[in-house]
């Protein structure tokens, strides 16, 4: 990947990744590729706002650096943060970490706040538009994600908070408003100082310190440089450090990781802060698009697209488990999702290197062939066309008859054929399927009683499509091939 990859940290217009009615647009396409590419070099990509947005983004990092600066110097021992991993979906108001210097006010809508001492609490100003803000654009990208892996439109509704919230509900998701290394703060006394070549003094973590969100997908937005994130080579890189006043950064999370069968990497990032003189520090949003606590992350979307789930993501987590366990970051190993180029047309502007900071050059395609693009032997294909129909035959029949789909694995379905009563009896029922079939993905089933299952639905189809050299030229077949 690394020749045919970006030449840098990628950057993407959130306007061309607002989804549409009928076909994707160059632009979309375009802005998918770089954003896919970008996350699987860098485990970060550069997100464009309207430049009407920055405004308000500038407005509320000011109104940040003033809350935090009158602050008290040190915290009282009841906020001083523990990361209690039970309280993740609770979080709110002020919190300290003397350890990494930092202050954070949470915002979550839905809860109330008020300080320790029962008196009122002025949060920074402009947090309910920045939220709104930040949410929107990370669903956007997230169904831009799912778009990239093959996935149906908005596979991740039924684990997000509701648009708007109901009543009483509280928000999974939070906008976490950051400071570092406030001068004042007088709790960071173990800090590692180190002198750069330039003589100027920074403060930075540990390296064990590197944190990983448990987020799906997180933006950040600082008005001062110093976030960084280990690309897939191992190397630290620093991805705020030309940012615009409409652009922030956006890296995956543990949620996401989970949910995509492990395709999607998530970033580890470290907070590295320079210690010139400045009276507020370093002040920065977060925003952690997280799944809803009474949910499960499940890779069901990810078998119906035809992905490869390997046995560690087989079962369904329960997203408060998933919160409160720990993680390891050193098997994160994956070579992330495929990335492909979609080729433009020949008078896009998009493909003009210098056309300004909003336009990314669309690096070629290689022409010397890999094990992935070999044409496939004709009984290979066969087997891989017929999983593609049943799995589009299946999909047809439930979204008709308005069926929640439930598949069983082969063992399971095995037992449960002439079983009236089994789990999935009633929606064999329901959607006519044919007797004696096991109801079960087609890309659980072996290679064999792939054929023979499409056979006893459609018979006659195997003898129909001996004559297959024109399905390897299909885009559909190749990406089927590229994740058997």
């Amino acid at each position: 990947m690394a020749g045919n990859g970006l030449p840098s940290l990628g950057r993407v217009k959130l306007a061309d990744l607002a989804p549409s009615e009928g076909l994707p647009t160059d632009s979309y396409k375009i802005s998918v590729s770089t954003l896919s590419q970008s996350l699987a070099q860098f485990s970060a990509v550069i997100i464009q706002f309207p430049a009407s947005d920055g405004a308000l983004l500038r407005s509320g990092l000011e109104s940040a650096r003033l809350y935090f600066h009158q602050r008290a110097s040190y915290p009282p021992p009841d906020i001083i943060h523990t990361g209690d991993s039970h309280e993740w979906c609770r979080t709110s108001g002020y919190y300290a970490d003397p350890h990494l210097w930092q202050e954070t006010y949470d915002y979550r809508p839905g809860l109330t706040l008020s300080e320790p001492n029962n008196s009122i609490e002025f949060p920074p100003a402009g947090l309910p538009d920045i939220f709104a803000l930040f949410g929107k654009a990370a669903r956007n990208i997230l169904d831009a994600i799912s778009f990239h892996l093959n996935l149906r439109s908005s596979p991740f509704t039924e684990i997000l908070d509701n648009v708007p919230l109901r009543n009483k509900e509280i928000s999974s998701s939070v906008l976490s408003v950051c400071c570092h290394a406030r001068p004042s703060f007088q709790g960071g006394q173990h800090h590692n100082i180190a002198t750069q070549e330039d003589g100027q003094l920074v403060m930075y973590p540990p390296d064990h310190d590197h944190q990983v969100d448990k987020s799906l997908i997180s933006l950040v937005k600082s008005d001062r440089a110093g976030l960084h994130v280990r690309d897939y080579q191992g190397r630290w890189i620093l991805v705020d450090g030309d940012l615009g006043p409409q652009e922030a950064i956006l890296y995956p999370g543990l949620a996401l990781y989970q949910a995509t069968a492990g395709y999607v990497n998530p970033a580890l990032h470290k907070t590295e802060i320079n210690m010139e003189a400045n009276m507020y520090g370093r002040s920065s949003f977060a925003f952690k698009l997280m799944p809803k606590s009474m949910t499960s992350l499940s890779c069901s979307e990810m078998r119906a697209a035809g992905h490869g789930v390997e046995a560690q993501f087989q079962l369904p987590v329960a997203v408060d488990d998933f919160m409160q366990r720990s993680h390891p970051t050193d098997l994160f190993n994956r070579p992330g999702f495929q990335c492909f180029n979609f080729p433009p047309p020949q008078d896009s502007p998009w493909i003009d290197e210098n056309a300004g900071t909003g336009s990314m050059k669309i690096p070629m395609r290689r022409t010397k062939q890999n094990s992935k693009n070999k044409p496939l032997p004709p009984s290979k294909r066969l087997r891989l066309e017929a999983q593609r129909v049943l799995k589009e035959r299946v999909q047809d029949i439930a979204d008709k008859k308005g069926i929640k789909l439930r598949f069983c694995n082969l063992k399971e379905c095995e037992s449960h054929i002439h079983t009236l009563d089994s789990p999935c009896a009633n929606i064999r029922m329901e959607i006519g399927w044919p007797p004696a079939v096991p109801f079960v993905h087609p890309h659980d089933l072996p290679n064999k009683a792939k054929l023979g299952f499409l056979e006893a639905y459609e018979p006659g189809w195997t003898a129909a499509h001996h004559n297959l050299e024109r399905l390897v030229n299909t885009p559909l077949t190749f990406t089927v091939a590229l994740f058997w």
